[in-house]
């Protein structure tokens, strides 16, 4: 691939916005799934564009390939938000007679839009409205908790066919903050949420170690924090984490034992239990745990991946 197509697809994914880029990706589809899991969507946009650069020369792409990705860009810039919102109200008044759809431009492509539900024998209820937050030519959306859950199905459909989407993505993820929930689900919060870039070198950061240690214990304390602050960094990363409340795990398991017999050997049903780590910013203490030496590093994948599975509900089950 010469230099011309190069820079071509250089300004053309630069000007793809971070919230849709996945999105127009996938629809291009000259990116293998494989490929497009190896890539840091979570990087400064720079970084994001050389990355998928090289990506497309691996590939041995041409200037038909630039061509048409720069076509998609142009169709997703067509998209229309009057359109959206017409089509979204239509449907809902189509199905539910009684239903107040309202709408709210924000920024970056997004509509806020706030449903008082009704039924068919009863007017909306403006008291206790839902709020959903779209953004536009993509497949998700944030809504706010209703009392009226059979009409959760309604709003999809009315969501996919009004947004010209296959389905819209259900997930597993709850938070009081739009900001992260948005962060999170567009791989962004190391930039949303990026407040300082620390490039002191690990050594040289504060290890609180007493003067009046030991020189070998003060080199093993030393040491010890420096591999812990490391892991912890590989981890996390060296920014603020995304605002979650909680975390939940059901557990569904069978009960193990080289003893033969018992009640709970016997037991044909699974043992169920529902475990959940609770903090007004669950991610953040999440990662001051191994430093503070509350717990080993690295701490268990079942805590560290909740930013990167896009959810904080968990179901774990016996394979």
């Amino acid at each position: 691939m010469d230099e011309t197509v190069s820079e071509f697809f250089r300004r053309t994914i630069l000007k793809i916005p971070l919230t849709e880029m996945m999105t127009i990706l996938k629809t291009w589809n000259f990116l293998s799934e494989n490929q497009l899991q190896t890539v840091n969507f979570r990087q400064r946009k720079e970084s994001l564009v050389q990355d998928l650069v090289l990506l497309c020369e691996e590939n041995h792409a041409s200037l038909n390939d630039a061509a048409l990705l720069d076509i998609i860009c142009e169709d997703t810039d067509l998209f229309d938000m009057e359109q959206f919102k017409s089509s979204f109200k239509k449907i809902l008044k189509r199905a539910l007679k009684n239903v107040t759809v309202s709408f709210r431009d924000a920024e970056e492509n997004a509509v806020w839009i706030r449903i008082a539900w009704g039924t068919q024998y009863r007017k909306p209820n403006q008291y206790k409205p839902a709020y959903v937050v779209y953004y536009s030519q993509t497949p998700y959306a944030f809504t706010s908790s209703s009392q009226l859950k059979s009409n959760l199905p309604l709003l999809g459909q009315a969501l996919t066919i009004a947004s010209k989407h296959h389905q819209i993505v259900k997930m597993d993820l709850r938070s009081r903050y739009l900001d992260s929930l948005k962060a999170i689900v567009f791989k962004q919060y190391n930039q949303t949420f990026e407040t300082h870039n620390s490039t002191t070198p690990l050594q040289e950061r504060s290890l609180e170690l007493d003067i009046n240690m030991d020189s070998r214990i003060i080199h093993e304390n030393k040491t010890e924090k420096e591999r812990v602050q490391r892991v912890t960094q590989e981890i996390f990363g060296d920014y603020p984490q995304p605002r979650l409340e909680f975390a939940q795990y059901k557990l569904e398991t069978k009960f193990k034992s080289d003893l033969n017999g018992g009640i709970l050997a016997e037991r044909e049903e699974p043992l169920r239990c529902l475990v959940k780590f609770s903090s007004p910013h669950l991610l953040e203490a999440l990662k001051s745990l191994a430093p503070a030496g509350i717990a080993d590093a690295p701490l268990s994948p079942l805590l560290t991946c909740i930013p990167n599975k896009g959810m904080n509900y968990f179901k774990i089950r016996d394979k």
